[in-house]
């Protein structure tokens, strides 16, 4: 029976997976067009089984040399001529398979051992064109990793090739050359010219210049999930909401294939008798929600990979801040190095021009590390939050009133009259310090970007089953409250509850502070005003 995975290549006959052929059939279009480029996404974005599954399309028409330079040690790029013997011995393994004619495996085969006068690119270039005119069908050749080689002049000068031997596919018909080159990578090699040093200005001159746009989303869709959902539903004999479960799995990823995997293996694999008493009560909503708990506490290579990139690159680190605890708004721009790193990285993603965490996961990843840092830590929100955990909840329930309550007491204790203002991001970022602690190891928050209305929703708790709706504002008035609760009810409304809260900061001396309870279109609305 098949398995769900997050490691390696997705074999269709071995793992559940999304069906891809949409994406492969437009990336065998620009195959077709005789275009090159470069498939670079975040990591565990699929790249690697989208390049496998392209392969084994593209099989029938062309003649596919598959190569991965991660296979190539540091070593092998250090100089012009150990570099074509270390390519030369992956076409050596992929000679046979791609039907290399004898010819050209003599002359790779010479270029390994030679000695003196050693071989240089052009020399392997002039052989591969020869191969190229020799063979009966065109060559697509795909190299994965070649974020193994992007800081090396000679893969540079290795690039300049292949655009060489483009522009002459161009300006001269009878010139044999591939028919595509695909690279694949998290670096865009249009960017490599920011990874060098400057002091030489050819350094600078793009080698890639002549690569098309890659614009097809690889994202999994939500009727690509519920398909795959829908299948391993059959296999086990169970019923399965398949479209409810799809879209909360969506909802919490945006369609990162690692996460969508992840979810599913562990609600396969970790759930049942875990807080579930079988397969049909662990695929559902709650399932899921406790799913993306336990992915928010395990350490994982993505989020190995995406937290050192944040600590490696400060730029991106404040910018990643700015969006999540000020509430900014931050215009996207591609030229902006830490947007465009951070974009590259998988964390962000261009929002009709504004710049947006890229899914609910990875928000929620990033608040738990910021509020985590020693100096939040230590705060007295979060040490007042822990220390009174034990009596919000009550039988496995979550008494959101009486953390209100306690939150009112304990920043009224703390902040006493509010003299200095503050935004509405800051006050979420204070209430979150004394939530956190509260439901941590049980439940989860998110920030929820937006509903149907496109409209800001500030706080969504999930707790063992229980959601929760928290609006947080800040009073500007009695028109603006008013809307605020109508906000709130069309939120409740788009979540299918009856009850939520509304959490108000005040900085009016003449205040009333205090809990209250309205009906606002049908929906019954805590209201605490701080």
């Amino acid at each position: 029976m098949k398995v769900f995975t997050t490691t390696g290549v997705c074999i269709p006959k071995e793992n559940y997976m999304v069906d891809i052929r949409g994406c492969l059939e437009q990336i065998k279009a620009m195959v077709d067009a005789g275009q090159y480029f470069t498939i670079h996404r975040a990591r565990q974005y699929g790249k690697t089984t989208t390049l496998t599954a392209l392969g084994q399309t593209l099989r029938s028409e062309y003649v596919v040399l598959s190569l991965d330079f991660q296979r190539i040690g540091s070593a092998s790029f250090k100089t012009e001529e150990k570099f074509v013997k270390a390519f030369c011995r992956q076409l050596r393994k992929k000679g046979d398979k791609a039907g290399m004619p004898d010819s050209i495996q003599n002359e790779i085969e010479e270029f390994i051992t030679r000695r003196e006068n050693q071989a240089t690119l052009d020399e392997l270039f002039d052989t591969i064109s020869m191969w190229c005119e020799l063979s009966e069908r065109p060559i697509v050749m795909l190299i994965d990793e070649v974020d193994s080689a992007t800081n090396n002049q000679v893969f540079l000068d290795f690039l300049a090739q292949l655009r060489f031997q483009y522009i002459e596919r161009k300006s001269e018909p009878d010139y044999k050359t591939f028919q595509s080159v695909i690279l694949a990578g998290v670096t865009d090699v249009k960017n490599l010219k920011r990874k060098l040093r400057p002091n030489e200005e050819h350094r600078f001159n793009s080698p890639w210049n002549i690569a098309a746009d890659f614009n097809v989303d690889m994202s999994l869709s939500v009727d690509g999930i519920a398909g795959m959902l829908a299948e391993y539903g059959e296999d086990h004999h169970m019923r399965m909401d398949t479209e409810l479960v799809a879209q909360e799995i969506y909802n919490f990823t945006s369609g990162y294939p690692f996460l969508v995997s992840r979810i599913c293996l562990i609600i396969d694999t970790q759930l049942v008798g875990a807080g579930f008493c079988d397969f049909s009560k662990a695929w559902t909503r709650a399932g899921v929600s406790e799913a993306v708990r336990r992915i928010l506490t395990e350490k994982n290579t993505l989020f190995d990979s995406l937290m050192g990139k944040v600590n490696d690159n400060p730029e991106m680190g404040r910018i990643l801040e700015r969006i999540l605890f000020a509430g900014d708004f931050v215009s996207y721009n591609a030229y902006n190095i830490g947007i465009a790193d951070a974009e590259m990285f998988g964390f962000i993603r261009d929002d009709h021009g504004r710049v947006a965490v890229s899914n609910r996961i990875f928000e929620t990843l990033l608040y738990n590390y910021y509020l985590s840092v020693s100096e939040l830590q230590g705060s007295e929100l979060f040490k007042r939050g822990a220390n009174a955990k034990m009596e919000f909840v009550q039988n496995g329930h979550l008494l959101m009133e009486r953390i209100l309550e306690g939150y009112v007491r304990v920043f009224s204790d703390l902040y006493g009259g509010l003299a200095q203002s503050f935004s509405e991001a800051e006050g979420r970022r204070r209430f979150l310090l004394y939530l956190r602690p509260i439901i941590n190891g049980t439940g989860n928050y998110y920030i929820e970007p937006q509903t149907r209305n496109n409209e800001r929703m500030d706080l969504v708790i999930d707790y063992l089953g229980e959601r929760f709706v928290i609006e947080l504002k800040i009073w500007y008035g009695k028109s603006y409250h008013e809307k605020g609760e109508r906000q709130l009810a069309n939120y409740l409304e788009h979540y299918h509850l009856n009850k939520g809260y509304l959490l108000t900061y005040s900085f009016n001396k003449t205040k009333k502070t205090g809990m209250t309870q309205v009906v606002v279109d049908g929906k019954t609305l805590v209201e605490v005003l701080i």
